[in-house]
């Protein structure tokens, strides 16, 4: 079972793949709670010299409070990371699979909320 929704655009550069993702979940009714520039980071912290990559920490506060409600611990997953990194040919898009993050939860209704994210986050993928 693959954990991430994965699409690779070719048409865009970096900058305006994330000015297009945060468009794409915004409209999904998604907010960007945390961004992480991994790239940055690791030249501060360590030094060393990578390509883009972008962690964008989404939320669907509908989606959470259901969660939430139904396992209290979820937030420990929360929120729905989504991806961009530069790749050869373009910048890949890969958002969390909630369905295989939510696996090792024995909570068949979480698991139904996690399809619906799913099906969110995939619309949105497809979206950018």
């Amino acid at each position: 079972m693959s954990y991430t929704i994965d699409r690779v655009i070719t048409d865009a550069d970096f900058e305006t793949v994330d000015a297009r993702a945060r468009k794409a979940l915004a409209d999904g009714g998604f907010g960007v709670l945390t961004e992480i520039d991994v790239k940055a980071t690791m030249k501060k912290k360590i030094d060393k010299d990578m390509d883009d990559y972008r962690i964008l920490g989404a939320c669907n506060p509908n989606m959470a409070w259901q969660a939430i409600g139904m396992e209290s611990k979820v937030g420990a997953m929360l929120p729905c990371n989504v991806i961009l990194r530069s790749v050869e040919g373009g910048v890949e898009v890969s958002a969390v699979d909630p369905v295989a993050s939510m696996s090792g939860i024995d909570n068949a209704d979480l698991k139904g909320v996690a399809g619906q994210v799913k099906q969110m986050l995939t619309d949105v993928v497809a979206a950018i």
